[in-house]
This record gives C-alpha cells, sequence and structure tokens, in this order.
C-alpha cells in the first residue's frame, strides 16, 4: 500500500499521521501475523528510532481504531495483522506459526462453513451480523510433522 493510500487510511479513522504508524501499516501489509518484538526489529532495520512503548502504543491506537487486529493464540505472543475482516486460521503447536485459513465466515466450500455454523445463536437483542466471527484451529504444520532425517 503505498504512503499516501496509508496517510489517507489513517485519516479516515480520525488518527493522525506519523512515521510510525505508516511503518507499522506498510509492515503488517507485507508480513501478516507478526508479534510486537518483530514489529520492532524490522522497524529498527528500516531505520526508524522507535521504542518498544512507542512500537506498543502505535499497536495498541491501530487496534483501537480497527486498522489492525490483536491475535492472541495461546501459549504465545500476541500477534498483530492488517487483515480485521471475519476468518480463520491454523496455530501449529509445536513452532506456533501462524496461518490464515483460506475463505471468509459462511463462504461456501471453505473452512469458513464451520465459523458460520458455530456463531452464537443467543445473541439476544444483538444484531449477529455485527459480531466478528474468527477461529483458530491448532495442529502441526507439515514442516513440523514431516519425519527428521538424522
Amino acid at each position: 500500500m503505498p504512503p499516501e493510500d496509508v496517510a489517507a487510511l489513517l485519516r479516515r479513522a480520525k488518527l493522525r499521521v506519523t512515521g510510525p504508524r505508516v511503518a507499522v501499516i506498510e509492515l503488517l501489509e507485507q508480513h501478516p501475523q507478526v508479534p510486537a518484538d518483530t514489529v520492532l526489529r524490522e522497524l529498527r532495520a528500516r531505520s526508524l528510532a522507535v521504542t518498544h512503548q512507542a512500537v506498543y502504543d502505535v499497536l495498541s491506537s491501530l487496534t483501537t481504531a480497527g486498522l489492525v487486529r490483536r491475535v492472541e493464540p495461546a501459549g504465545g505472543p500476541a500477534r498483530y495483522e492488517r487483515r480485521t475482516g471475519d476468518h480463520f486460521r491454523v496455530v501449529c503447536r509445536r513452532c506456533g506459526q501462524v496461518e490464515d485459513v483460506a475463505g471468509t465466515a459462511g463462504t461456501a466450500g471453505t473452512a469458513g462453513d464451520y465459523g458460520a455454523a458455530a456463531r452464537p445463536t443467543a445473541l439476544g437483542d444483538v444484531d449477529p451480523a455485527s459480531e466478528r466471527v474468527e477461529g483458530t484451529w491448532w495442529g502441526v504444520c507439515p514442516r513440523c510433522a514431516a519425519p527428521s532425517v538424522r
């Protein structure tokens, strides 16, 4: 996403356009589902002088504004991604790798079918269309499942 598009995105979200915010959004466009430490390391590799606190503040403001999603896989650090719509992911129990699953909630023939079926039906007065659907499958990735060569 070009920097001018990122700036417009931030303005629409009523956020000030700053170098770290633009850099974080660009980074998450290229590297989905990364922990804050990786964001910090990548920004510093791009010669941005940022602190841990600055990175957490930027991630928090972008998450609050709905531009970034915080994913918290059990047993691992929180990860951040730009994909904020309904979707599903799979997490490797051995190496912690996180991958998006193809499809979205309610899309026929995809993993999303499970999400649509799993949506709570007792939402009371809440409009179900306003609720977010996401899911996580846990397993072992092909790399970790492959027999080791000794």
